[in-house]
């Protein structure tokens, strides 16, 4: 009887423990749980490229009278004429939220101060940085450099705002892919005429592709 007393109270001690340890982890990893940050929620929405954006996206990130000028005026051809068309028609704080949604990216070699600035999340200290660094050859030197200040949640918010121009020549498919409203057929006009000699020449054979207006957006983000 006493043997039977002893290795029930044995076994209860046990199921006892096991039960405990299975809270403990529960309460450890509920205290431990990383909160998602702000930067990382904010990654997951897509900024809108005001050259590309349809009416009813630039709409839903700001007013009917803006969304019209923004449509009449495009393609905006720098940051800064973008950004200028937003302070004549609202007050800071509405442009503030407004650049957070919808944004024309900026070169990262050829920006000006006031470009840098108006990134959301970029003061002097960060454009200090930015500019710090130049000339950029690739996007990814730009996230290892940034990197050292930010989080890479943070940088990747910075990479929807900023661009470093891919060469013509030895641009891969992806680097060209990722020039903003570039697909796969202009993706193969641009491997179609290389090597380019000159930018007149890439400007006088995608031409035969696009529009006036649509050539010079997207030489902006060609070099060679």
């Amino acid at each position: 009887m006493n043997k039977f007393l002893c290795i029930l109270m044995l076994l209860t001690t046990i199921v006892f423990s096991a039960c405990e340890q299975k809270k403990a982890k529960k309460i450890i990893t509920k205290e431990t749980a990383q909160p998602v940050s702000v930067a990382e929620i904010k990654v997951i929405v897509e900024v809108i490229n005001p050259n590309l954006a349809k009416e009813d996206d630039i709409l839903s990130a700001t007013n009917a009278s803006l969304t019209k000028l923004i449509i009449e005026q495009r393609p905006f051809l720098s940051a800064a004429k973008f950004i200028s068309l937003l302070q004549a028609n609202l007050s800071n704080e509405e442009m503030e939220a407004v650049l957070e949604k919808i944004f024309l990216p900026i070169n990262l070699n050829t920006a000006l101060e006031k470009e840098f600035l108006a990134v959301p999340g970029v003061g002097d200290k960060m454009a200090h940085e930015f500019d710090e660094y130049r000339p950029y050859a690739t996007i990814s030197q730009f996230r290892r450099e940034i990197g050292k200040y930010v989080s890479k949640e943070q940088v990747s918010l910075y990479e929807q705002y900023v661009f470093v121009p891919v060469n013509l020549n030895n641009a891969s498919k992806e680097e060209i892919l990722a020039i903003p409203g570039v697909g796969n057929k202009m993706l193969h006009e641009f491997e179609e005429y290389r090597p380019y000699k000159s930018m007149d020449q890439f400007k006088r054979e995608i031409g035969k592709y696009v529009s006036d207006d649509e050539l010079a957006r997207l030489e902006r983000y060609v070099t060679l």
